[in-house]
């Protein structure tokens, strides 16, 4: 025990290691970054690669530090800045071999184009950290190469699958069917066929619900090269090519979808043996291996923490006390989700796009897509593993035979999709992909493999959308943003929870109510900020979900009337003590919050216009998740016309003019226009200068 002692005494590593950067020599001459008057930047290059290093380096003057958040990640570096919390990351990106994955395919992945590209933002991100040392976050995680991109990038797509669900299961005991994130993430598209506008155009919106802050957080960018590469749109800190939006030619909106992805394997271990387990009759040995976790506890002391993983035939392995667990998905299979996205961007037709698309790089999203050239297409993307149907694998999978052992994919055409429906319009809200369109083009749920595990669920939006968009019939442009901008709850609700007895209470039951009860009786079921029935209706509806996660309840319960009375007078308690009046209005219970901004704050969970918001200050909410960044496009004649907004504005740095200047248009939902005409980008831009020059 004293040599174990002596030994991590040895190795505490002091933050005082440096490693040292230097200039990547890099022509920045070519590369022009023009900031337009909301702070936007359009960033024009030469080359593909010049964009790329141009990206890197103006994303970085609006928010390093969140970037470097992706990057230590990738390098599994996080407990070095962010101590225990931080460990769990790196815990994980060890366990699923991020590292070790990018290294071995990364040449036989991405083309030299394509790598030419990373290259590029490597060099932008290293000689931005090496012109401003003082906001490195630790020195040890620069320089930043491609391998370390793409290491990001792989432990994003494994979570989005569900690997940090899985494991996070495992863990606490509850190995199995990976449950649903208590806190989806939704998102709305939209895509109008010329047949069915007054104006001849494609119509598109592209409206994400992301968080509206953090890693996963909306930035807007124009890239431009000389080789084809003229595209704006959205994208998370770390990434170096626009995730959605739209070029001169077309665009494309992503959603979260929820096909099965990912299988658990429960492993039949020796029992004389905890790292052999049965395959087939015959017994196998775990790969094992020791990591160091490197953990700050003070300000310049890291310790480092070992830590032993474990790899069966499928996959990484965890042993509990319950059993172990293997867990097999497939993006950590094939990592060119970038490049295809890549190739996305730089698609010039519906053909190109969706030869990128049948790539299958990309591990999941549903993508909703318009052109100028009459197309409009939806696809349930996901790289959906081809499963015997002889077992069973919406629990815990057997791991005792590779009979479960899937190698393969389902190909591109076999996924839910449609192209040029009838009905000229195509929509998800994160529901069900066999209700994307008018009910005659709807495709049928039986034609798809069961084992494919889509969802088949309405929610709230799409119920509201089918209220809202005629099945016939000309749509204008005002039609096509009213329906965007609805902020109304369907007649029917299509919560997972049934919350209906909310509306059912009789005030003489509950005279010490009658305010509350009439409010939510006379109440549209709108959620603009004026309105007391949404407040009311918010924070039941935050009272119940809270405590379903605290008590680990199914969310496809039934609200009885005893509980809807119980949190309509935790209301009144809680406007009382905090408004000193028992009704307020949404307005004054949910802000939008910026710096010394507190602004009233529109919207519900699950309406089209969504917002989530979280406990903040003073018995206030402030809006955490929902509308973001939002863009809206008409495809005719020429480029395409655009308008965005972005929920704060273009920087994260409370210093910059743009770091919340956005938010009064983006309550008023008044979008801007942009434009992906160089020449006029030019001539109206506020500032025009090459990265590191001033």
């Amino acid at each position: 025990m004293k040599k174990y002692i002596f030994f991590l005494l040895l190795s505490i590593t002091l933050h005082s290691c440096q490693s040292v950067l230097q200039p990547s020599g890099w022509e920045t001459e070519h590369i022009q970054i023009a900031r337009d008057e909301f702070g936007v930047p359009h960033i024009f290059g030469k080359t593909d690669a010049d964009v790329a290093y141009g990206l890197a380096w103006a994303h970085a003057e609006d928010d390093f530090e969140t970037i470097q958040k992706t990057l230590l990640a990738g390098k599994a570096l996080v407990g070095r800045v962010y101590g225990v919390e931080g460990a769990a990351v790196d815990f994980f990106v060890h366990l699923l071999e991020t590292r070790k994955i990018a290294k071995e395919q990364y040449k036989n992945t991405f083309s030299e184009e394509f790598q030419a590209v990373l290259e590029g933002y490597a060099a932008g991100m290293n000689d931005y950290a090496e012109s401003h040392p003082d906001e490195i976050l630790y020195r040890g995680a620069f320089p930043v190469n491609t391998l370390d991109i793409t290491s990001a990038y792989i432990l994003s797509l494994a979570q989005m699958s569900g690997a940090d669900r899985a494991v996070q299961q495992i863990v606490n005991g509850k190995a199995g069917k990976v449950l649903p994130d208590p806190n989806p993430k939704g998102s709305n598209a939209i895509a109008i066929h010329p047949s069915r506008t007054d104006s001849g155009e494609s119509f598109l919106a592209i409206n994400s619900h992301q968080p509206l802050e953090g890693p996963v957080s909306w930035y807007e960018a124009h890239l431009h090269s000389e080789e084809g590469w003229n595209m704006l749109g959205g994208l998370f800190p770390g990434g170096a090519m626009i995730f959605h939006g739209v070029n001169e030619h077309l665009g494309w909106a992503h959603t979260v979808n929820f096909p099965d992805l990912l299988d658990t394997y429960q492993l039949e271990i020796d029992p004389d043996n905890p790292n052999r387990y049965r395959v087939d009759g015959e017994w196998l040995e775990l790969e094992e291996r020791t990591i160091w976790l490197k953990v700050k506890f003070w300000e310049f002391l890291t310790i480092p923490v070992p830590r032993k993983i474990w790899k069966s035939i499928y996959g990484p392995t965890l042993i509990t006390e319950q059993g172990t667990f293997s867990i097999r998905l497939g993006a950590l299979d094939r990592i060119g989700a970038p490049e295809q996205w890549w190739r996305m961007n730089k698609a010039s037709n519906f053909s190109e796009w969706r030869t990128a698309m049948e790539r299958l790089d990309l591990t999941s999203f549903n993508t909703v897509y318009a052109d100028k050239y009459d197309t409009i297409f939806y696809v349930s993307n996901g790289l959906i593993p081809k499963r015997k149907p002889a077992f069973e694998y919406e629990e815990t999978v057997a791991g005792n035979t590779q009979a479960t052992l899937w190698e393969e994919y389902h190909a591109f055409e076999e996924l839910p999709q449609y192209l040029n429906p009838g009905s000229g319009y195509l929509f998800n809200t994160n529901h069900s992909p066999f209700t994307a369109s008018g009910h005659q083009d709807n495709l049928s749920a039986a034609a798809f493999p069961k084992e494919m595990g889509f969802s088949l669920r309405e929610n709230n939006r799409s119920v509201r959308f089918r209220e809202v968009m005629p099945d016939s019939g000309i749509i204008s442009w005002e039609d096509f943003e009213r329906i965007k901008f609805d902020d109304q709850l369907p007649e029917k609700l299509a919560f997972r929870t049934n919350m209906d007895s909310l509306f059912l209470l009789d005030s003489e039951k509950y005279p010490h109510l009658q305010n509350q009860i009439e409010v939510l009786n006379q109440w549209d079921k709108s959620a603009p900020v004026e309105s007391e029935g949404a407040a009311l209706f918010a924070f039941s509806y935050y009272y119940w979900r809270d405590k379903f996660n605290e008590t680990g309840r199914p969310w496809e319960s039934t609200l009885t009337e005893a509980e809807v009375v119980e949190s309509l007078e935790a209301a009144k308690k809680h406007f009382q003590t905090h408004f000193g009046k028992e009704l307020v209005s949404l307005g004054e219970y949910q802000k939008l919050v910026r710096g010394n901004k507190s602004l009233p704050l529109w919207g519900l969970d699950d309406v089209i216009t969504a917002m989530r918001s979280e406990p903040w200050e003073n018995g206030m909410r402030k809006g955490a998740q929902g509308e973001s960044y939002i863009m809206m496009v008409r495809f005719g004649e020429g480029l395409p016309q655009i308008e965005t907004i972005n929920v704060y504005g273009a920087s994260n740095r409370p210093e910059s003019p743009h770091y919340a200047d956005q938010m009064e248009r983006f309550l008023k939902r008044e979008l801007k226009p942009m434009t992906l005409d160089k020449e006029t980008v030019l001539s109206q831009a506020v500032r025009i200068y090459h990265p590191g020059k001033i």
